[in-house]
């Protein structure tokens, strides 16, 4: 029997760029509507930059290392390129994480992550809500 996905580590550009935040915040909505813990859920907060510049480079690091290690899956909205978010999927990947990649379809989305055909990674594009939720839905239900 498989773990059941309860703690999620949410993926998105912060420092790359914000234009998502919108998408990322109806995604951490719709998993904590779903009765998952989302570990990363300051990603989503519009000042996160502002919030974060009380801790060194080194503590987030860690930080996130550790939720990493702790989640059960990792979700990454991929439509904006993100060094930060390259380096969370495949750290996740290399530590036998489970991760789905979402991106907006139409966008040219790096071939790293799109061409990446190592166990556990999911990528899918989307256009809408509705088909976001049922990517998620299916990356959920298939770990629980």
């Amino acid at each position: 029997m498989n773990k059941v996905m309860k703690n999620i580590y949410f993926c998105g550009s912060i420092a790359g760029g914000r234009q998502y935040l919108e998408v990322y915040q109806k995604i951490v909505a719709y998993l904590k509507a779903a009765g998952r813990r989302v570990l990363t859920e300051h990603v989503v907060h519009p000042d996160v930059l502002a919030m974060e510049k009380r801790y060194t480079p080194e503590q987030i690091y860690v930080r996130d290392i550790e939720w990493l290690k702790e989640c059960d899956g990792v979700i990454a909205e991929v439509s904006n390129p993100s060094l930060g978010v390259g380096y969370e999927v495949c750290y996740a990947l290399r530590i036998g994480k489970p991760v789905l990649c979402l991106y907006r379809r139409g966008i040219f989305l790096t071939r790293m992550i799109l061409g990446n055909t190592s166990n556990g990674v999911s990528v899918r594009d989307y256009e809408t809500d509705s088909e976001w939720e049922k990517f998620i839905d299916s990356f959920l239900s298939r770990q629980g």
